[in-house]
């Protein structure tokens, strides 16, 4: 049988402050195998944050259990959690977190330099990242000469030079505008589609969302749907019609009144 790439078991995670606990998350299973493409949706308060955390690595959950990759997250040490987290997970964030007095191409290699790559390997690596996501002859400026979109790229770029089997993205369309948010998910749908890589998608636009094969929507720190992202953004956009007319209804009466 094979290895689900990650797999969380009754999931759950609370913050505490002067000993008074905050439960975020009440019970999440979820199961993804590799070469899924997943998109988490849920309003503010849902939960995706600290699911999107957990799944990172960056959180461990306060009770159940959490393997990523066949390993026990909740079992290792900060060492050993680090080390699981930069050989499996490319991270690719809203704010694209690039450093803005290195080139693009040392800031993709920069991974691989963590990780004991000798520089002259990881810049070779890094340039053929670039080349992949259309920036190859870009690779020796700077962040701030590049579009949003360009940085973007670069991000995923980064994510994918230490060869990751999952990319975590993070409102990666957030900061930019319609046809740029299209550009990278086009990106991103190529990389799953030609090279089966593994990617989770946190968003709260349903037009980004159905770039997804697989929708799960949180409410209240529960999954409410985990399906196919075509019914369940049908299913999502009926649910917000019914809302809106009985908000209209309900502004209607009291008009009235």
């Amino acid at each position: 049988m094979t290895t689900a790439l990650v797999e969380l078991r009754d999931v759950r995670k609370s913050y505490f402050s002067n000993r008074i606990e905050t439960p975020v998350l009440h019970g999440i299973n979820l199961a993804m195998q590799r070469g899924e493409f997943v998109a988490i949706m849920g309003q503010s308060g849902s939960g995706k944050s600290t699911l999107m955390n957990v799944l990172g690595c960056l959180d461990i959950p306060t009770s159940g259990s959490y393997a990523l990759a066949g390993e026990d997250v909740g079992s290792l040490s900060r060492a050993a959690l680090a080390g699981l987290r930069n050989r499996t997970i490319g991270f690719v964030f809203q704010s694209f977190n690039l450093l803005k007095r290195m080139s693009i191409l040392d800031n993709v290699a920069l991974p691989l330099i963590y990780a004991g790559v000798n520089r002259k390997q990881a810049r070779e690596r890094a340039q053929h990242q670039l080349a992949r996501v259309g920036l190859g002859e870009l690779a020796r400026r700077q962040p701030n000469q590049l579009s949003g979109g360009q940085q973007q790229r670069v991000a995923i770029a980064r994510a994918l030079v230490a060869d990751p089997p999952l990319i975590l993205a993070d409102e990666p369309t957030g900061n930019l505008d319609t046809r740029t948010s299209a550009d990278i998910m086009a990106v991103l749908t190529e990389l799953n589609r030609d090279r089966g890589q593994s990617i989770i998608l946190v968003t709260h636009e349903p037009d980004i969302a159905a770039f997804a094969r697989r929708l799960v929507r949180l409410k209240d720190g529960l999954v409410l749907y985990d399906g196919p992202a075509r019914e369940g953004l049908r299913e999502l956009a009926q649910e917000e019609a019914v809302n809106l007319a009985g908000s209209l209804s309900t502004a209607t009466t009291e008009e009235q009144a």
